[in-house]
């Protein structure tokens, strides 16, 4: 009987093994065609050069490129050139290709190139130069792209070394624009700081001074909160950082101003710990909840704030709600800030305004337009403000780490 089995056992594995065979061979046929791995290559190769260009145009990005820009001309030889008609690399980075006569002339036809002929072609004994500056949108030189073969410059040569330069100007327009949005975030992040009150700070440490007196262990613990808050705030770390972070410095600047505000000051606090490790704007939400403090409660001489953070999906919700003096909505509606459709302002708060519209700008920037703040607020009625952020969201990480 067992060898019955034996022989049952090994006939499927051998019909297994010709199924597998066949399969593959099929599979061949249908994913593994000349054209179809030229193709594949050819994305690769540009995935590649694009990788490196989106770091900017400069020596180091332009030497790891070159090698994939000649495998998109085919050509024997690339030469890039800055904006300024520098070299920048060539490739192969060495041989006998690049004597004196022919690096003159890719040099001079670099120059003419920038000079603001759209292309230019010259020969240098077997070779031919042709040299295709790198156009932005806006018509600006930002380099050139100069090959050198001994294939016939005929219109599809010329045509594929004018598509890779327009490829390879398009991937270092978008590195600009990559740090274009850097920067205005560093802005916009200086903005926030900026809106941090003065009056807080001041109100800190007179309450802080208050305590040094009649409660020194007190008065200690509320110099190493004010210190921790300020460290946090003014840190140089990053655009982005976790919402477990950012709650950690609410709670720093809330305990600074129940020791003001006394019992007056009830805070609710409710988080759904799978949302701790979210990614959120580095102090996307401070202003929240010191407009809550400062134009909800302080004209009321205290109140109560509730901040919820919840599991909704794949998003992350989080409400910042007073029962403070509310705000007037036409106020928003009527400034820069018209996305935030349910408004956000005070009588006396213009610079509350500033920074719910500063955080909204953000996350639509980061997230998109389905992320920006949505504020419920009337006068006498208190105010809700609702942050929505997405769970995960490819290309967005904190930076910074645990801090305190």
């Amino acid at each position: 009987m067992s060898g019955e089995l034996a022989l049952v056992l090994a006939a499927a594995l051998i019909v297994a093994a010709v199924a597998a065979a066949v399969v593959a061979v099929r599979t061949r046929r249908v994913v593994a065609t000349p054209t179809e791995r030229a193709v594949h290559a050819a994305l690769h190769t540009a995935s590649l050069a694009a990788r490196a260009l989106r770091q900017g145009l400069d020596t180091d990005s332009a030497e790891t490129a070159a090698p994939f820009l000649r495998g998109l001309t085919g050509t024997e030889g690339v030469a890039v050139y800055g904006g300024d008609g520098g070299l920048l690399a060539h490739d192969p980075p060495d041989g006998a290709l690049w004597s004196d006569d022919v690096l003159d002339a890719c040099e001079g036809a670099a120059g003419e190139a920038i000079s603001g002929e759209r292309r230019t072609l010259t020969h240098v004994r077997a070779w031919a130069v042709v040299a295709q500056p790198l156009f932005t949108e806006g018509s600006e030189v930002v380099g050139v792209l100069v090959v050198v073969t001994t294939r016939s410059p005929a219109p599809g040569l010329l045509g594929a070394v004018g598509e890779v330069a327009r490829y390879a100007a398009s991937q270092i327009e978008l590195a600009e624009l990559d740090a274009s949005r850097a920067r205005l975030d560093r802005a916009e992040v200086l903005a926030l700081r900026a809106q941090i009150s003065p009056h807080f700070i001041y109100n800190a440490l007179n309450t802080i001074a208050s305590f040094v007196r009649t409660d020194p262990d007190r008065a200690r613990e509320l110099i190493l909160e004010f210190a921790d808050f300020t460290r946090y705030s003014f840190r140089a770390a990053g655009q982005y950082t976790t919402l477990s972070d950012e709650l950690r410095n609410i709670d720093r600047y809330l305990t600074l101003e129940r020791a003001r505000f006394g019992e007056a000051l009830k805070v609710k606090l409710q988080v759904a710990p799978e949302v701790l490790n979210v990614v959120v704007p580095f102090l996307a939400l401070q202003p929240l909840v010191e407009n809550a403090v400062r134009h909800g409660l302080a004209g009321r001489g205290g109140g109560e704030i509730e901040i919820i953070a919840r599991d909704e999906g794949a998003d992350c919700v989080i409400t910042v709600e007073d029962d403070g003096v509310g705000m007037d909505p036409e106020m928003l509606r009527a400034g820069p800030g018209d996305a935030l459709a349910d408004g956000s302002s005070t009588a006396q708060g213009h610079s509350a305004h500033v920074g719910l519209t500063n955080v909204d700008h953000r996350l639509r920037a980061a997230f998109g337009n389905d992320y920006g703040l949505v504020v419920e607020t009337a006068i006498d009625a208190g105010t809700r403000v609702v942050m929505r952020v997405p769970k995960f969201r490819s290309g967005v990480r904190a930076s910074g780490g645990a801090f305190g």
